[in-house]
């Protein structure tokens, strides 16, 4: 079914079906941009849950009397849930609405803001940072919302915005949190992002329509026990392998633990009718490529932001550091979250005239040509900015592409709980940039003005990778079966 038409009700994949689509937004244009400015909002409340906590860690371990390690849970709390909770909303989304599921992730994202803000002690704030995790749903669910409410000639537009702001949160984040912590205390980094939460759930219920598409069924969950345990388990192992030792007993156990999750998930959702997570709609070959691509952008986007805020925050006496404070780093990734708003509409053109693979293709040489630029010409601010203002476009590109093919290949029915999965492995591939990115640093130190950072050759190790494993996306991306251009 294209949209902006109704239909007749029609079978979809394992038995579901297709109600017919609303058209009160496709006959109010301005009530259609009002639809896209709302969702679009999601993804800057999404990154900044991740985001505003990053800078401030190490005054969150002082705060609240914990190691260094010990306050990275929360960040990895947060990841665990939202890798957890993405793809188990996005099927409630598919059967029981998608407005309605991404109010419910507000409600308990804005609740664990409130406990995180109001505890005192350091177990209590990680448990609201894991009920913040369910706000990760809200990207997916948004995107398939998007597709049943909006005509097809502005859903491009639409989802390049959306997935831009995903960055741009990530940019604003950072100088932000440290503009809010110096002033007005840790406490007030959860009441401004619960607030931002109920700013827009009303909004979603003032503006956005819900959808009328649902997939017929029953809820998985047995899928869900098996994928909740695989995915804990596997990020545990990943995230925290290099805290752990790689080979230690909890790395190993949490490994083996998700591995035979995974090995008894995988016949269980290709055995049932009504699955959590439909895997032959995720060998569909652009839905296939988007998925890996996700990984690996996933990682080469993290690994930027990661990086870069670390060798800007060096001293001066390491040789190479300009010893930037940490809202100054924060700072210099700011044009990156501008260039990401100027491409947005860009990518949309793209995609409409070379179609979504060439979109992706162009984004992924983008990131891996960033890389090389950072690797080359040093650490100086203006290189380290302009690099990172690279790699940004290029996300945006990507990050605009990929719901695309997946929009366009699943079964209209499926598009959440199918873009629910794609930002599951992109959580995946951030994770792993991560850990890999905190090994490769800690190999190679040098001491600076009584501080311990990593060496330059360290991080051009680190930017070398992303440029390769970005150019390793452009050959998935080559996978796609070329398709007819679309003109605008």
């Amino acid at each position: 079914m294209s949209a902006g038409e109704t239909t007749a009700p029609e079978a979809g994949a394992a038995g579901t079906v297709q109600a017919p689509v609303a058209e009160s937004v496709f006959q109010d244009p301005a009530r259609a941009r009002r639809v896209v400015a709302v969702l679009s909002l999601s993804g800057v409340l999404v990154s900044l849950q991740q985001t505003l906590v990053v800078p401030i860690l190490p005054d969150f371990a002082v705060a609240l009397n914990v190691s260094s390690a010990t306050a990275s849970w929360m960040v990895t709390a947060t990841l665990l849930t939202s890798a957890v909770a993405t793809p188990l909303i996005g099927r409630l989304a598919d059967l029981f609405g998608k407005r309605s599921m991404m109010l419910v992730c507000l409600a308990v994202m804005v609740l664990g803001s409130a406990v995180a803000a109001l505890g005192q002690v350091f177990p209590v704030v990680v448990a609201g940072r894991v009920m913040q995790g369910f706000a990760m749903a809200l990207l997916p669910v948004g995107i398939s919302l998007m597709r049943d409410v909006l005509p097809r000639e502005r859903l491009g537009g639409a989802v390049a915005l959306m997935s831009a702001t995903l960055g741009i949160g990530g940019m604003i984040g950072m100088p932000l949190a440290g503009v809010i912590y110096e002033h007005l205390g840790w406490e007030a980094l959860f009441w401004v992002s619960g607030a931002g939460g109920l700013l827009l759930a009303a909004l979603l219920l003032a503006v956005v329509p819900e959808s009328a598409v649902r997939s017929q069924g029953r809820f998985d969950f047995a899928g869900a026990l098996l994928l909740t345990v695989a995915l804990t388990g596997l990020l545990l192992a990943v995230s925290k392998g290099g805290e752990w030792g790689w080979t230690g007993v909890s790395t190993l156990t949490c490994a083996a633990v998700g591995l035979a999750a995974s090995a008894a998930w995988i016949p269980l959702e290709l055995r049932i009718r009504e699955p959590l997570v439909d895997l032959r709609t995720t060998v569909l070959r652009p839905v296939l490529v988007s998925n890996i691509c996700a990984v690996l952008l996933g990682f080469a986007m993290f690994l930027s932001a990661y990086t870069a805020t670390q060798e800007l925050q060096a001293p001066v006496e390491s040789g190479y550091g300009p010893g930037l404070s940490e809202t100054q780093a924060g700072l210099a990734m700011l044009p990156g979250g501008l260039l990401m708003v100027l491409l947005a509409p860009l990518s949309a053109r793209m995609s409409r005239r070379h179609g979504a693979q060439a979109t992706l293709m162009v984004g992924a040489v983008a990131i891996a040509v960033g890389y090389a630029v950072r690797a080359v010409l040093g650490s100086a601010v203006l290189n380290v900015t302009v690099s990172a203002a690279i790699i940004s476009g290029g996300v945006a590109l990507a990050l605009a592409a990929m719901p695309v093919l997946i929009t366009e290949a699943a079964p209209a029915d499926q598009t959440a709980s199918a873009n629910g999965v794609n930002s599951l492995l992109r959580s995946v591939g951030t994770s792993t940039a991560s850990a890999v990115g905190a090994a490769v640093l800690a190999t190679s130190t040098v001491t600076a003005a009584g501080v311990t950072v990593p060496t330059i050759g360290a991080f051009n190790l680190l930017y070398w990778l992303g440029a390769v494993v970005s150019l390793a996306a452009v050959a998935v991306t080559l996978c796609v079966p070329a398709r007819a251009r679309v003109r605008s």
